[in-house]
């Protein structure tokens, strides 16, 4: 039997799911409607309404399906509840990179990832890199603009 692999998140991602998910269920009528709609104008092969509208259902249906799976295999994390002097999901780094310009990213979940707004996946070449390294460790990532470095200088839980 397979296990199923726990998608660790912060419970800001869990509540966007979450909300993601009521808003596609509350579509799912409206495209029901749009169908019949669509059926209502008669040959269904030439009719563009009814394929479009069998082509959205399908993808809001293909949507529901995705985030139901990600939420059934949930592992909310607290950074608040973390402590420890290595880097795990959920901290708070602070780099520097060759020309000691500061740079912090907070370590996050596939869904929540946003590298603008500093939050990037445990599963990026960064993240990845990170993950189990402590104050002053160096880190080596290879990204497709080349080869970067960076230095640990801080790891906060907040």
């Amino acid at each position: 039997m397979a296990t199923v692999e726990k998608m660790p998140m912060l419970q800001e991602g869990y509540e966007t799911l979450t909300a993601s998910l009521k808003r596609l269920k509350e579509e799912r009528p409206q495209i029901v409607d749009a169908i019949e709609e669509a059926r209502a104008h008669g040959d269904l092969s030439e009719n563009a309404e009814y394929h479009a509208a069998k082509e959205r259902q399908g993808q809001i249906e293909a949507s529901i399906a995705d985030i139901e799976d990600k939420l059934a295999r949930a592992q909310i994390i607290d950074p608040k509840d973390l402590s420890g002097d290595k880097v795990v999901f959920g901290a708070t780094v602070t780099l520097l990179d060759d020309d000691d310009k500061p740079v912090t990213y907070q370590i996050v979940g596939q869904t929540e990832a946003n590298a603008k707004t500093g939050r990037i996946s445990y599963n990026s070449p960064l993240g990845r890199a990170l993950i189990g390294r402590k104050v002053d460790d160096e880190v080596e990532v290879s990204v497709p603009a080349g080869d970067r470095y960076y230095v640990v200088s801080k790891i906060a839980f907040i």
